[in-house]
């Protein structure tokens, strides 16, 4: 399991971030008419997710986690900075489980 967690771990952040840049891309987008940073963030963005959606349900297999909590951790990567706080929260919790 340590190995998924690590995986989980570094993709809630990249997908984050990324979550981050989008919504400042956005903003470029519908404030200031620049299409051109959303067309490039938005689809590096989905295709990060999907490897998100993957090592979460991964983990969570691994963690044994209920189907509602994995469904929740995996909607953490849609809101911004809630991934941040999701990795930490699964971090800390599968620590203390394995040690």
């Amino acid at each position: 399991m340590k190995g998924a967690l690590a995986r989980y771990r570094v993709l809630a952040y990249i997908v984050g971030v990324g979550l981050l840049a989008l919504v400042a891309a956005m903003i470029m987008r519908i404030a200031f008419d620049e299409p051109q940073y959303s067309a490039i963030v938005g689809p590096v963005h989905g295709f990060l997710y999907v490897i998100y959606l993957v090592l979460t349900v991964d983990l969570g297999l691994k963690a044994r986690w209920p189907i509602v909590k994995t469904g929740l951790i995996l909607l953490a990567g849609m809101v911004p900075f809630v991934s941040f706080v999701a990795e930490r929260r699964v971090t800390r919790e599968l620590s203390v489980n394995a040690g």
